[in-house]
This record gives C-alpha cells, structure tokens and sequence, in this order.
C-alpha cells in the first residue's frame, strides 16, 4: 500500500509532525501552500474567520494526483477549532472514492477534536474511509518532544499496519 502525505503547516509545528509521519511510515508527502498572506495580526485574525467560514483559498499544487496511493494522510494545524481553509480547497479537490484516510491536527489550545471532526465529514463526503485519527498538542513542545510526541502515536495507534 502506498501511502502519500497531504498537508499544510504555516508555523512548521505541522510539517515537522508530517515529516516524522513519513520518516516512520515510508510514505510521499506533499505541502499545500496557501497564496493569501496569513502572516501577522490583521492577516491571521481573517484567517481564523475563514477557517470558521470554512472558505476555499488559492492554494499551491491546485490540485495533487492520488490515484496511485491506497492510503493519504491529511494534516493541519487547527484555527478557531477548524481545519485551515487551504487543507479543505485541497481535499475538495480530491476524489477519495475507494481511499484509506488517516486524520491529524496539531493544536495549541484543546480545539483539535472539532478540527477532526469536521475533516473526518468532509473526506467522508469525497468517498474516503477513515480509518485513524489524531490531535498532537504542539504548545511550548521543543522540535524533539514533538517528534518523539508523534513516534509515540504511530506506535499507540499502530500507524505502520496501514502502510508499506
């Protein structure tokens, strides 16, 4: 099976757990880059109203081919308890019929579980089966609690067995 790594990380805290996810599980990855400016107050404050809107943003690769992976893992950082709008665009552009998901988000706050929630609808939506799921706290973690942090939930949740 093979297994490929969607995701989004404007911080880095998403991408080092991405990153580790692929490390372990020997799956592909790509990141999602969101064109709006989501840098500083003004700029992140109409980005977590989006996230709540849950609107579409222009994103980089529009669109990502899947039809050679058995198993895509999605992750995003979680704004006002919701995904970010650039991992929604992309996973409404993808046709998940027949696809094993796995789910995370990273979070600072104790938000990720309605973030979950709600991408766990939306790939359901696009035909996908979910079979995992996970939050991972990121708040005042060093780079190397978070690794280890998610080596400890492949292992809790036995990630491997889902992929090659």
């Amino acid at each position: 099976m093979a297994t490929l790594i969607i995701y989004y990380s404007q911080g880095g805290t998403t991408e080092l757990v991405a990153k580790t996810l692929a490390k372990n599980l020997r799956a592909s990855m790509v990141r999602i880059h969101d064109l709006k400016n989501r840098e500083g107050v003004k700029n992140k404050l109409f980005a977590t109203i989006n996230a709540f809107r849950e609107s579409k943003t222009d994103i980089v690769p529009a669109k990502v081919d899947i039809i050679q992976f058995d198993t895509i893992i999605f992750g995003t950082p979680t704004w006002a308890g919701n995904p970010t709008p650039a991992i929604l665009t992309i996973i409404d552009r993808c046709n998940l019929t027949g696809k094993d998901v796995i789910l995370f988000a990273t979070m600072d706050s104790n938000r990720g579980d309605s973030n979950i929630e709600r991408l766990e609808e939306k790939v359901k939506m696009r035909g996908a089966r979910v079979i995992e799921s996970f939050t991972i706290a990121t708040k005042n973690k060093s780079p190397e609690k978070l690794v280890s942090d998610t080596e400890a939930i492949i292992e809790i949740k036995d990630l491997k067995m889902y992929t090659r």
